[in-house]
């Protein structure tokens, strides 16, 4: 079981900050490129379905 000082200890212990931070800021632009990606994708797929109704409707 955890005591408090323990808890302390690790709380107060900034040897990994860092290393969470970096962590963090990949972690947020990795969601970036994935939102990114998805709005890029469903605009293609807009664009090709739009082409390929007008090829097969011509």
């Amino acid at each position: 079981m955890i005591t408090v000082t323990k808890l302390l200890r690790v709380l107060k212990d900034r040897s990994g900050a860092t290393a969470i931070e970096y962590a963090l800021i990949a972690g947020i632009i990795c969601l970036a490129i994935v939102a990114g990606a998805t709005s890029l994708g469903e605009s293609a797929n807009a664009t090709f379905t739009n082409v390929n109704d007008q090829v097969w409707g011509a």
